[in-house]
């Protein structure tokens, strides 16, 4: 490890309410894996009310990290009639201006799972929803209702990288197994993106930016899961703290 100044990723919150009141929060498996595995400082994003705000906590970062959630992202938002709950608005606010003020100053924007959905969404992009009967055969993408942590995040496929692209190079191998907790997925790519993976059934599991002067990588998956277990996803975290350093170092 070099001695260039230690990276800082800004981690998106979610709205829920706790103890009666709203609050900012995020899950720490997603906080911890950027300390541990991306060898980068964790600051937690809340809400703020403008652009200018926005633009004004990313001048401070070396990149953000869009984590997965429990919501679903408000279909009006990629021109859907309607969409499934539960929704979380104040983040899907969130989400696009913190995209919008990372990619006018080229900094990296990560996202897992939600995270993959938000940033699909903001480049123009639509999401579908696996429940709704769509003439796709798609694979369970997730695991029955009422099981544990353990058994939900166990439940996975495999995933073919595409040859050629960020997640092929990072990964190192043409398949990798991972876990798969989610219902809705892209329908259609958003403007300047590039997928870099996919499963059997055609889902779109990783993407990246297709512009070298805006940093993008996501993935469908939970790397931020028990990722000692998967060299797969310990890459992936090492190449999200690279690419940080490589913006600190800017």
């Amino acid at each position: 490890m070099s001695n260039a100044r230690k990276p800082v990723i800004g981690v998106i919150s979610c709205t829920r309410t706790v103890e009666g009141e709203d609050a900012y929060i995020v899950k720490t498996r997603y906080v911890d894996a950027v300390a541990r595995y991306a060898d980068a400082v964790p600051v937690i994003c809340p809400v703020v009310e403008t652009l200018d705000d926005a633009r004004a906590m990313v001048d401070r970062l070396d990149g953000i990290l869009l984590t997965g959630s429990n919501s679903n992202i408000e279909s009006v938002r990629y021109g859907a009639i309607a969409g499934r709950g539960p929704f979380d608005p104040t983040r899907d606010w969130l989400s696009a201006m913190l995209i919008e003020a990372a990619m006018d100053v080229g900094k990296p924007v990560f996202g897992i799972c939600r995270g993959l959905q938000e940033i699909n969404v903001a480049l123009g992009g639509t999401l579908v929803d696996q429940r709704d009967g769509l003439d796709q055969p798609y694979l369970a993408h997730h695991a029955a209702d009422g099981v544990t942590l353990d058994e939900m995040f166990a439940h996975g496929h495999k995933a073919r990288l595409v040859a050629g692209t960020p997640m092929a190079s990072i990964v190192g191998s043409p398949d990798i197994a991972i876990n798969s907790v989610h219902y809705q997925a892209i329908g259609t790519l958003g403007a300047g993106l590039m997928v870099n993976a996919r499963a059997d059934d055609g889902v779109v599991e990783a993407v990246s930016s297709s512009d070298r002067n805006t940093p993008i990588l996501a993935v469908q998956w939970h790397p931020e899961w028990r990722p000692a277990e998967r060299p797969h996803d310990l890459a992936f975290w090492r190449a999200i703290g690279d690419m940080a350093r490589a913006q600190a170092a800017r």
